[in-house]
C-alpha cells in the first residue's frame, strides 16, 4: 500500500513516488530503523524505484538527517555572556538529538552533512561574530561543543537502546556498579556519578569544556597560536 499523499498509477501500476515521499516516509520510520528496505516497504514499492530518485544509503540518510535538524531553531539573546551561549547551544543541539533517536549517530558520522547541519553552524559561528570573535575561533568554538553534545547524546541513546532491549544489560549496569561501590580507589567514582543527574553531568563536561576553550580562545587570536596553546605539554607551556 503506498504511504500518505502518494499517487497511484490507473492500471494497477506501482505507485508514483517523489523524494519527498521518500522523505516522509523516512522520517515516520525514524533514523534509528531508516533503512532503504523499509521506506520502500512504507511506500509500497519495490527498493529499485527508490534508487531512481536517490543514490542509495547514504543519500536517504542525509535527506531524512537533514529534513530534522532543520526543525531545530536557535535562538540568540545578545547580552547572554559568550560561555552561556555557547551551553546554552549544547544543551539544545543534545537535547534535539536526544528527542529524535538516531539523528546523533547520524551526526557523529558527518557533521555537517548537508545543508541544514551547515546552517546551524554558520549560525553559531555569527553569533559568536557579534561577540567578537573571527570566523576560525568561533568555528572552534562552535564545533568543539557540538562534538561534545553529540557524542554525549549518542552514548545516552546507545544506554537506553541497550537497556530497553536487553535483560543481561541490567545485570551487567548492576554488576559494575557493584564493582566500583567495592573498590576503595573507585568507590568515589561510583558515588560521584550517584550524586549527578543526567541535565548536571551534561552541563558539568559542557562547562568544562567551554571554560579550557576560552581560557585560550580570545576574539582576535590568531587560530595558529590558539592552538599551539591548547596541544602544548609539558616544557613546550
Amino acid at each position: 500500500m503506498a504511504g500518505p499523499g502518494v499517487a497511484a498509477r490507473v492500471g494497477g501500476r506501482p505507485p508514483l513516488i517523489a523524494v519527498s515521499d521518500i522523505v516522509g516516509a523516512g522520517r515516520e520510520l525514524g533514523m534509528r530503523n531508516l533503512s532503504i528496505n523499509g521506506v520502500a516497504a512504507k511506500l509500497g514499492v519495490s527498493a529499485t524505484a527508490l534508487y531512481r530518485h536517490i543514490s542509495g544509503r547514504w543519500e536517504l540518510e542525509r535527506l531524512v538527517g537533514e529534513s530534522l535538524l532543520a526543525e531545530l531553531e536557535l535562538t540568540d539573546d545578545p547580552a547572554r555572556p559568550v560561555d552561556e551561549h555557547l551551553l546554552a547551544f549544547g544543551v539544545s543541539l543534545h537535547g534535539f538529538a536526544l528527542a529524535n533517536p538516531g539523528l546523533a549517530t547520524y551526526m557523529q558520522v558527518l557533521f555537517p552533512r548537508g545543508d541544514a547541519g551547515a546552517r546551524l553552524l554558520a549560525d553559531e559561528i555569527a553569533a559568536l561574530g557579534r561577540r567578537g570573535y573571527t570566523a576560525e575561533p568561533a568555528a572552534l568554538l562552535s564545533s568543539s561543543v557540538a562534538v561534545l553534545a553529540i557524542g554525549l547524546a549518542a552514548q545516552h541513546e546507545l544506554k537506553a537502546e541497550a537497556s530497553g532491549s536487553d535483560d543481561g544489560f541490567v545485570v551487567e549496569r548492576d554488576a559494575a556498579a557493584e564493582r566500583l561501590a567495592g573498590d576503595a580507589a573507585l568507590a568515589p567514582v561510583h558515588t560521584a556519578g550517584t550524586q549527578l543527574s543526567s541535565r548536571q553531568y551534561l552541563e558539568l563536561l559542557m562547562n568544562a569544556l567551554i571554560r579550557g576553550l576560552l581560557s585560550a580562545v580570545v576574539p582576535d587570536r590568531p587560530i595558529a597560536d590558539i592552538v599551539a596553546d591548547l596541544t602544548a605539554t609539558g616544557e613546550d607551556r
